[in-house]
């Protein structure tokens, strides 16, 4: 059994909510948009990181993190990835892939938007964590904790964080 917790669009902040969850946690996954590889070095003092770099990353990030990351936790396979698109309107950069060999759980930022989807089509769970960061159009910060037991996803929670000022 493994606790996670997922978060994204970061752009360069952290504070002690974050890592209060971060701590928490078996394992922290990051979907991109990490800013200042400051936080990702913070949380990896803390627990297991697993990250990919997201569209405003530089290149010290596209070095440390791949696009893609894909990975066996317990008995689920797991993609993560930053553009991502959703059920129905993937990327066309990872169609192909989707299409012959999708994941049991599929992740991506970007958006800022939290999404937790089931995608009938592909037989996978697609979850958007949404931004822990400040910067951004979203009003709430926000993140998602689960649990991957085997081959089973479970125990989901919603983390809102403070209203951004």
């Amino acid at each position: 059994m493994k606790k996670i917790l997922l978060l994204s669009d970061t752009h360069s902040h952290i504070d002690d909510t974050i890592l209060k969850y971060v701590v928490q946690a078996d394992e922290v996954w990051h979907a991109g948009d990490i800013g200042d590889l400051a936080v990702t070095d913070t949380i990896k003092k803390l627990k297991p990181l697993r990250c990919v770099y997201g569209n405003i990353d530089d290149a010290k990030a596209r070095m440390e993190f791949p696009l893609h990351n894909r990975f066996m936790c317990e008995g689920v396979d797991v993609w993560i990835t930053h553009i991502g698109g959703y059920p129905g309107k993937y990327n066309p950069n990872i169609k192909v892939e989707m299409e012959s060999n999708p994941p049991k759980l599929f992740i991506c930022g970007h958006s800022h938007i939290l999404k937790v989807i089931f995608d009938k089509k592909h037989n996978l769970l697609h979850m958007n964590p949404g931004a822990a960061g400040k910067s951004g159009f979203h009003q709430v910060r926000t993140m998602l904790r689960f649990v991957i037991e085997g081959d089973k996803i479970k125990d989901m929670e919603i983390i809102e964080m403070e209203k951004r000022v």
